[in-house]
């Protein structure tokens, strides 16, 4: 039998509330290495951290991420999109300038779309598994 969810506590309710979230790069240039993913990683922990939230998961290929994340019901889950990704994009864009300046010229990084799915029905391990599986960055 597949583990049970954990459930977090707040002051006047308990939840497992857990989100798989694809971000794609703005016109899905082929363009985030591994460099890129470490980075954006490391940024993604933190805004998971600052809204109450924790990052379980993170992987990616050369135009897109993945993520496995668990938030607070407290958030807006748009609103914590949105700030994760004006977030990471500037950062990435200050800390990898000289990589990105052939594929974007103004201050985007991210498509305006993402895609969210909550995953309460599949199993932590079986999202995980297929997080991990996702092929790396060149």
């Amino acid at each position: 039998m597949a583990p049970q969810q954990e459930l977090h506590k707040l002051s006047h309710c308990a939840y497992a509330l857990t989100y798989h979230l694809v971000l794609v790069t703005k016109y899905r240039h082929r363009c985030i290495t591994d460099e890129i993913l470490v980075r954006f990683e490391e940024i993604a922990r933190a805004r998971c951290a600052g809204w109450g939230g924790e990052l379980l998961e993170v992987s990616g290929e050369p135009d897109h991420v993945h993520l496995l994340v668990s938030l607070p019901p407290t958030l807006t889950l748009a609103g914590f999109v949105n700030n994760l990704k004006t977030t990471s994009s500037r950062l990435i864009r200050r800390d990898f300038a000289k990589a990105l300046a052939p594929y974007y010229w103004g201050p985007g990084f991210w498509s305006r779309s993402y895609c969210v799915v909550s995953c309460g029905g599949a199993p932590l391990e079986v999202i995980k598994r297929y997080i991990e599986a996702q092929d790396s960055p060149a």
